[in-house]
């Protein structure tokens, strides 16, 4: 999927599901049990040694099972890794921070790309390299009145906070009311606990109930 397509999904979902684990099995239960809670997006979060082969694999498995769904990498840190996901199928790519041979591999294959930013300065030489949605990385640090503070002067500006983020209303209404276009959600969404113990249908209700809570906010 092209970026701009792939950018679009992001703003109309408002939510990224971020995972990593090494087990190609728990993988594709979370994938299901995301995209069984609405969820069309999902990075894939580069960890350790041979993460792009369960990547592969995953590929494979949502483009036969899951076709609705977009899945990405993140945690990429270099335009030799950032192209090698690429092959392996990945929609689009998240790094932690600005790296300008990433913006240039991703833009010749039209493949959307999030830098982790974090000053205005980052974030509009990230602009001016082609970025359509900025990570705000990590936004745990950063907070809410960051994104309200630099889109004052840059309106234009579309962010997506990642750390720091939490399925419930109150801290979802705070950034979305400070002007998030989309958030990236780990841990607080996709818990060691309802990996370990399988609770896949407890994930899905999860999903949907923060996919809800994200329209419910915007719609205020």
């Amino acid at each position: 999927m092209d970026r701009l397509k792939v950018a679009l999904l992001m703003e109309e979902q408002g939510l990224v599901p971020l995972f990593f684990h090494s087990d190609i099995e728990i993988c594709k239960q979370v994938l299901k049990a995301c995209y069984d809670g609405g969820a069309r997006l999902l990075e894939f979060t580069n960890r350790g040694l041979f993460a792009h082969e369960i990547f592969s694999e995953l590929s494979k498995y949502v483009r036969a099972d899951l076709p609705e769904m977009v899945l990405g990498v993140g945690s990429v840190t270099d335009a030799a890794t950032a192209s090698m996901y690429m092959q392996c199928g990945a929609s689009f790519v998240v790094t932690p921070a600005l790296r300008e041979d990433i913006a240039l591999c991703c833009n010749r294959r039209k493949i959307l790309w999030s830098p982790g930013c974090g000053s205005l300065t980052e974030i509009c030489r990230a602009e001016e390299l082609g970025c359509e949605i900025v990570k705000l990385f990590p936004g745990s640090i950063y907070g809410p009145k960051f994104i309200k503070s630099i889109k004052g002067p840059q309106p234009w500006t579309k962010v997506m906070p990642t750390g720091g983020v939490a399925p419930t209303q109150e801290n979802l209404q705070t950034w979305f009311d400070a002007g998030a276009t989309c958030v990236g959600m780990g841990s607080k969404l996709i818990s060691k606990d309802l990996v370990r113990e399988a609770k896949f249908e407890d994930l899905s209700k999860l999903v949907a109930n923060t996919l809800k809570l994200i329209t419910s906010i915007r719609n205020r």
